[in-house]
């Protein structure tokens, strides 16, 4: 049996971050819609059809995620990219797969 450390107070505070943007259900399925896409990146303008959305509140749960730390963005001419952290993501799947403990 494998014993995990527990969280550090910062360590939870920063998870806590991305774990609250993820509570919403238009950015949840924005991170995944980046990352099932072709390539695993997508341009906002494959991002907002799916949506019956402003392009602002797109923009505003775009960076809320890119904040958490959850997506990365760069410019190309007037589009920007989006793609997922893995890293990130699997710092938050970690904390939530549970051992299973024999009895």
């Amino acid at each position: 049996m494998q014993t995990r450390e527990a969280l550090s107070a910062e360590e939870a505070a920063d998870l806590a971050v991305a774990f609250k943007a993820l509570g919403d259900p238009v950015r949840l399925r924005l991170l995944s819609l980046i990352a099932a896409h072709d390539g695993g990146e997508a341009c906002v303008c494959d991002l907002s059809a799916p949506f019956q959305l402003s392009g602002p509140t797109i923009s505003h749960h775009l960076k809320v995620l890119r904040e958490a730390g959850l997506v990365t963005s760069e410019r190309r001419g007037t589009w920007i990219y989006y793609r997922a952290v893995p890293e990130r993501i699997r710092l938050l799947s970690d904390v939530l797969v549970a051992e299973e403990v024999s009895a």
